[in-house]
């Protein structure tokens, strides 16, 4: 017996040792990212913005991340957004590796920062999720107004359609510049690089493999 003893407490010595830091290793991994039910204080900001009195989405189905970024000048910023619960994990997932490979994402910050202006956050290149809202030039709901789609990089990376008369509508409208995308510039996202990758591997689309129209910020569920 004692010898049974003795072979079994070293083993559950180093069974503890394991986890505990196994759980550091984690809590590091974590640090500076999370996900959270949406509090007062958040729900108070979103109020009258992206959550407008008739919005039919729960507020127990939107999840507040707190998400790191790096910018493209290499500084890091504590970014944050709110989303669906049911891609919130995929979302925090997506954006640690992100942030491990220094993908550079300029902003990061809840659109009612710009009371829920889309025009206004896409313009300062602002990347978010959740906004309860129509499809620009229709009355169906957009993904954001569910949380399941996620806008990255904004102004580099534009909405483009052509209307039925030909007019070709860019949103923001200050990214002209930015429809020509054999151009180099920061911020670009394109098919295979880190970002289409991590997200497209979760099951996103890609709204710059759309036809009927380019949305190259763009990734939903």
């Amino acid at each position: 017996m004692k010898q049974a003893i003795r072979q079994l407490f070293p083993r559950t010595i180093v069974c503890v040792c394991t986890l505990f830091w196994m759980n550091i290793a984690f809590a590091q991994t974590m640090e500076g990212f999370s996900v959270q039910e949406i509090s007062d204080s958040v729900f108070a900001r979103m109020q009258g913005r992206s959550f407008p009195a008739h919005c039919t989405v729960p507020r127990s189905d939107l999840r507040y991340l707190q998400l790191l970024h790096v910018d493209a000048k290499g500084q890091t910023h504590q970014g944050e957004m709110v989303c669906n619960k049911e891609i919130a994990q995929d979302v925090l997932e997506i954006f640690e590796e992100l942030y491990r490979q220094q993908y550079p994402i300029e902003r990061m910050r809840l659109i009612d920062d710009y009371d829920a202006d889309d025009e206004r956050s896409m313009r300062d290149n602002n990347t978010s999720s959740f906004c309860y809202r129509v499809v620009e030039g229709s009355t169906k709901l957009s993904k954001h107004a569910q949380g399941l789609a996620v806008d990255v990089n904004t102004l580099y990376n534009p909405c483009v359609r052509t209307k039925k008369d030909g007019t070709v509508l860019v949103q923001p409208s200050t990214a002209k510049a930015y429809t020509h995308r054999s151009r180099k510039f920061a911020y670009k996202i394109e098919r295979g690089d880190l970002l289409y990758r991590l997200f497209t591997e979760r099951g996103f689309q890609w709204g710059g493999n759309w036809n009927s129209l380019k949305d190259y910020q763009h990734f939903e569920k």
